[in-house]
């Protein structure tokens, strides 16, 4: 259960990421891809907040302050603070419970040694070092993909263009084989050990309905985050300081 090992809301992550499954990449319906006010991404969002000199943040440095921000604060803070808001304004009562048996482990487990605050800081310590991992196994399979509007496209379609995957090696390998991202939005309740099995069969079915399997070495991976950031910090610029 999520909330137990995780201390987050089951309802909220599940409204989330069906949402972001159904419709990955496309604006404003999938809500991985709206992340205003702190950075601005694809083509559309950029545009959008520029035309409307909206400057919560100076966007043109995003592509800088990425791995500042976004990856060591997206667990800790981004997703904590979601679940609670949705837990609170829901009133999901029983998520309260297991999120709330979270905290109450730890502090039964961990307090005798090192007292409450330390025991928050424990906490939020290993949120802080898993956050890194998730922003980057997540972020660089979307973020440079084809973001548009809803465009109604079949579901192998819709798939391919919005994900990649990145070069198998023993580190993604071993953080649950996300690299294969494609097959994992193909196939979401597949075990994901078995991603590999069908990695060669989903290459074939693209490559014969001429659609582009994109798999990426990992350093190229994490460079296409920072270019696709800038080049949205560019839009966001034009159309914000246009007369």
């Amino acid at each position: 259960i999520l909330s137990s090992p995780q201390g987050l809301s089951v309802k909220w992550w599940n409204h989330r990421h069906f949402q972001h499954h159904t419709k990955p990449n496309i604006y404003p319906k999938d809500p991985d891809i709206d992340v205003g006010p702190l950075f601005l991404v694809g083509d559309l969002q950029p545009i959008k907040y520029g035309k409307k000199k909206i400057k919560y943040i100076d966007y043109e440095k995003q592509h800088l302050y990425f791995y500042m921000v976004g990856l060591p604060l997206l667990m800790p803070v981004y997703f904590n603070l979601q679940s609670m808001q949705v837990m609170y304004l829901g009133r999901y009562w029983r998520d309260i419970v297991w999120v709330s048996s979270f905290y109450i482990r730890y502090f039964i487990t961990f307090g005798p040694f090192y007292g409450i605050f330390g025991t928050v800081l424990l906490i939020y310590l290993v949120k802080f070092l898993e956050s890194p991992w998730i922003a980057c196994v997540t972020q660089m399979s979307h973020i440079p993909m084809k973001m548009s509007r809803e465009e109604n496209r079949d579901w192998l379609s819709t798939q391919v263009l919005a994900t990649c995957n990145v070069e198998q090696s023993f580190f993604n390998d071993w953080t649950g084989h996300l690299n294969f991202q494609i097959e994992h939005h193909l196939f979401p309740t597949m075990p994901c050990h078995n991603y590999q099995k069908v990695a060669p069969l989903v290459r074939s079915l693209c490559a014969k309905h001429g659609l582009q399997y994109v798999n990426k070495p990992i350093l190229k991976a994490f460079g296409d985050i920072v270019r696709s950031l800038k080049k949205s910090a560019a839009l966001w610029m034009d159309a914000y300081y246009e007369t």
